[in-house]
């Protein structure tokens, strides 16, 4: 398929797909709580759903590799249809960990293999445009789902997971009559034969790459569970301050990641905008630490969405480049490290804001510079190699 049809319609999917996805998120709370549910077992819900992705994603990239990738999207935007009805109808805790269970297994199947995807459809020189506009499809999918969440609980709680689910089918149907295969079945007996080599993925110079995108995850989803508290600690800012706050450095994120990574990348390599994107982040976690009022928190969280934001469409593309194992494997296994940080970074977050508010931000910036001598040792490992 044509790369220039083929990445506006992979940008509406995972807008769409993610939009979905954030409705869910202001609600969540309240309708667990409407079924019982103890703070803890609110936590247990929302790691639930990463956890299936952490063990899932790398066989559905696999999978991708043997089968196609448009099959497989499929699977994963059905499946995350599904998750949001069952959520609808939840009458018991029970029915709505299951239902987040089913969501996060077959949904896994989402993000590897719409990377894998990107990487079919565009050239080396062009991988981080492709990894770039799939970064900002998501970002802002992400804006918009919590606005619409928001805005329809108030009439019924149940009300944003039937809009959820009916987007979800909405976009299974796109995918369907709208977007082609991006892998030959020729190319896919290669993959298949190539299988045996992912276990080399993980021990060769590209294994610190993985390593590197897991302290970056984990700095941010740390972040994300703990400035609610330290911005209303700080500044005194409120719920809607704070959505404010998170759709500014959002779209910030997105207009990079769809217009400056490309160019980057292709003009200055990914190793340069991934160092960059490290340095950038840490210099927010700084920042964030002077929050005192809205517009310093806007501006100091931007910083650090910028920079973060760059990080993981470099690495991705930097990956699919080297990989010799099929795009679908490799992005799997990415998204598995991307799912671990997503589920130890808020545990590790609470925990250091406890002792201190300001450590979830001082530990953001250990963890830029673990992740910045990371990328040495890969550069020095590929030099070698």
């Amino acid at each position: 398929m044509d790369t220039k049809k083929a990445l506006p319609i992979l940008f509406a999917v995972m807008f769409l797909v993610y939009v979905g996805f954030g409705i869910i998120i202001p609600v969540i709370p309240f309708y667990a709580e409407d079924l019982g549910a103890s703070p803890t077992e609110l936590g247990l819900l929302m790691a639930v759903y990463s956890l299936m992705q952490f063990i899932f994603a790398p066989m559905w990239g696999r999978i991708s590799d043997r089968i196609g990738r448009k099959p497989v999207i499929m699977i994963g935007i059905f499946g995350l249809a599904v998750s949001f009805f069952l959520m609808a109808l939840s009458t018991e805790l029970w029915m709505l960990f299951a239902a987040r269970i089913i969501g996060g297994f077959l949904s896994a199947a989402n993000m590897p293999t719409v990377m894998a995807y990107a990487a079919d459809i565009t050239s080396e020189e062009d991988r981080g445009k492709g990894m770039g506009v799939i970064g900002a499809s998501i970002g802002l999918g992400f804006i918009f789902g919590p606005a619409i969440g928001g805005i329809f609980s108030k009439t019924d709680l149940q009300m944003p997971f039937y809009i959820a689910g009916t987007l979800s089918l909405l976009t299974f149907f796109l995918v369907m009559f709208v977007l082609k295969e991006s892998l030959p079945k020729e190319e896919r007996h290669q993959t298949d034969r190539k299988r045996t080599g992912l276990l080399k993925a993980v021990n060769g110079p590209e294994s610190v790459l993985f390593f590197l995108s897991l302290f970056i995850t984990l700095s941010l989803s740390g972040l994300e569970a703990t400035f609610a508290y330290f911005a209303a600690e700080k500044a005194g800012l409120g719920t809607t301050e704070l959505g404010y706050i998170f759709m500014i450095m959002g779209l910030a994120g997105a207009i990079v990641q769809g217009g400056l990574v490309g160019r980057l990348t292709k003009r200055f390599g990914e190793g340069f905008v991934i160092q960059i994107g490290i340095f950038v982040s840490a210099i927010g976690f700084f920042l964030i630490l002077f929050t005192k009022n809205f517009l310093t928190a806007a501006i100091f969280l931007t910083v650090f969405g910028v920079g973060n934001g760059v990080i993981r469409p470099a690495v991705s593309a930097l990956l699919t480049k080297r990989t010799k194992t099929g795009h679908g494997s490799v992005t799997g296994l990415l998204s598995s490290f991307d799912s671990l940080g997503r589920i130890l970074g808020p545990i590790l977050g609470g925990l250091l804001y406890s002792v201190s508010v300001g450590l979830p931000y001082i530990s953001g910036i250990i963890l830029s510079a673990i992740a910045y001598i990371l990328f040495k040792i890969y550069t020095v490992k590929t030099n070698k190699g």
